[in-house]
Parts: C-alpha cells; structure tokens; sequence
C-alpha cells in the first residue's frame, strides 16, 4: 500500500448518524426528493448545496466534466447557463445528453439527474444575465439558459457500512418508475 493510499483510507467518511432512504417510502415524483434533499442541505447550512458536477460529452464521446450552480427547478426542468460559444455550449448544441450530480456529504447523500438539455427563450436567459454580478446593463447574446429535462434519476443515501441504498428512477410512457439498485456485497 503506498503512501497515499495509506492516507486516504485514513480520511474520515460521513458524519453520524447518516439518514435512512426507506425505498417503500418513495414518492412517485423524483422532483419532490430532490427538491427535499436539496432544502434539507440549504437548511442546514451546507456551503453551495445547489453546486453540482456537470457531465457533457466532446465531439469524440469522452464525457467531461465541470462545476456549475443550480438556478432553479421548474416544469421546464433543472435549470443551468453557460455562453453558447463556450466549450459546454458547444458540447450541448452537437449532443444535449448531459448529466448533474449533487453531493451533499454531510447527508452522506447524492443525486444524478440525466436527461437533455435544453434551450430556454431569451426573456428567461436574459434575466438570469442580468442577475449575475458581472452585470453591466447590456444583454448578452452569447449567452444562454438551458434547463436539462430529466430521463433518469439516481438517488444514493450513504451507510455506515459502504452499502449504499440506491434508487433509479427511469421516465417511461406511462410516467416514472422506481427500482432499487443494488449494492454488491463485499
């Protein structure tokens, strides 16, 4: 074992006592348990809680990924923006599948939402311009909001003893449906 590894496996894990995911007490909508967790992390004080790894994938089909922030969760979808002309504008206009993934460690819990982006109109990308705190009073025509319309969910709640309870949720014709993954034993 080296060195580092030595290290890391020293690191602590979760703090305690970590919350139950009981998947019997699911909602049907994935929305409302994010919607939750992510209140639950705001109300807690967590730094950034609406922080999130966003995955796009280059013109070769390598997945990349960067941090972006939440602006918001309507019935368009998980809303994000970027300048069009920027690498993951560009990755979005070739290939809108993308993916968000929320950690919210002091739950010991995470989200990843997959779905596709898209565009939303220039009233809604011109607001969320003006209210960054570059704002100079000028519209921006680079730059864009999109919201990622979801396709699958990933619910993960952390355990003591590494087996995680995860919960897909896929959208279907016939609206979404759960199923829990299971954890390899070991």
């Amino acid at each position: 074992m080296s060195e580092l590894e030595t290290r890391l496996r020293s690191l602590p894990a979760f703090p305690q006592p970590l919350p139950v995911l009981d998947p019997a007490t699911m909602p049907a909508d994935p929305d409302t348990l994010f919607l939750d967790w992510l209140d639950a992390a705001i109300e807690s004080g967590e730094r950034q809680p609406h922080t999130m790894a966003f995955v796009t994938a280059r013109a070769d089909g390598e997945p990349v990924a960067r941090t972006l922030i939440l602006k918001d969760v309507d019935a368009d979808g998980y809303h994000f923006s970027t300048h069009r002309t920027s690498r993951k504008g560009i990755e979005i206009a070739a290939d809108p599948r993308c993916s968000m993934l929320f950690f919210w460690r002091e739950f010991g819990r995470q989200v990843r939402v997959t779905g596709v982006a898209v565009p939303l109109d220039d009233a809604a990308t011109q607001r969320d311009w003006a209210g960054r705190p570059s704002y100079t009073g000028q519209p921006n025509l680079d730059w864009q909001r999109y919201a990622l319309r979801p396709t699958e969910f990933e619910f993960m709640q952390a355990r003591e003893d590494r087996q995680h309870t995860r919960v897909e949720y896929t959208r279907g014709d016939a609206g979404w449906r759960q199923a829990i993954v299971a954890t390899p034993a070991g």
